[in-house]
């Protein structure tokens, strides 16, 4: 199990949104690439970053932040990146600078042909980002939700070699609710491909709710708020996920 640190950032800094709403932006660092730092020193091993202007613009928008991100932290952590992300130049460009994993959200529901077309050029590379609204998939910075369920559109990928989905209750999202393990792990078991859990993540609870053996089918999961604001620490977490790992000495 993975557990993935989150960068979003909105206008060059490092925020947190409540419930996807742009107005409702909490700034925690305004260094990201500091930030950044900070989780590798704790021994994390994946980093989750989010151009949230990009989302709702349709284009990376806070490239020079992510790019002080990968140079502070690349190759000893690696780097997932979603935001405006939209087409194969946008994600040739990333993959080149050093991201380890881009993240197609908005396009895998407007154009899955280039998710399917990224996948097979970038083996291992590429991520699907599902996010949902009352489980009905949600795009554009969360601005507009489909008619399309967020398993709906997970199927369509089955055998595109996609490295993973990230799924994201948007109703949780940045409001430490906990995880929402029934639907996650509902489109988990929908599908083959790997799923990672993300919106609401709260305590060492939830740690220890992915760890329990019906949920070892997720590949990990995103975690925001909670280390922020100090009600996860990172220390705790980290040594849960090894010993659990580790299995009986």
């Amino acid at each position: 199990m993975i557990l993935y640190p989150a960068i979003d950032l909105k206008d060059g800094q490092a925020v947190r949104l409540k419930l996807g709403d742009m107005g409702q932006a909490t700034v925690y660092n305004p260094d990201p690439a500091d930030q950044a730092r900070s989780f590798a020193a704790l021994g994390f091993p994946w980093l989750h970053v989010v151009d949230l202007n990009g989302a709702f613009e349709g284009r990376s928008v806070n490239g020079a932040a992510v790019d002080a991100i990968l140079a502070a932290v690349t190759p000893a952590m690696k780097v997932q990146l979603g935001g405006g992300i939209r087409d194969h130049a946008a994600i040739d460009g990333w993959l080149e600078k050093g991201v380890a994993r881009v993240i197609l959200g908005t396009v895998a529901l407007r154009d899955p042909d280039l998710v399917r077309g990224a996948a097979r050029r970038h083996p291992g590379r590429i991520v699907v980002g599902i996010d949902a609204k009352g489980g009905k998939v949600a795009v554009e910075g969360w601005a507009e939700t489909s008619e399309l369920s967020a398993v709906d559109l997970a199927r369509r990928f089955e055998d595109a070699g996609v490295a993973a989905i990230v799924y994201t209750d948007v109703d949780r999202d940045g409001i430490l609710k906990g995880l929402n393990m029934e639907a996650t792990l509902a489109l988990a078991h929908a599908v083959s491909i790997p799923v990672i859990a993300s919106g609401g993540l709260a305590s060492i609870d939830d740690v220890a709710r992915m760890l329990e053996p019906d949920a070892r089918i997720l590949d990990g999961a995103i975690t925001g708020r909670a280390l922020y604001d100090g009600r996860l620490d990172a220390a705790e977490a980290l040594a849960l996920i090894a010993r659990q790992e580790a299995g009986p000495c």
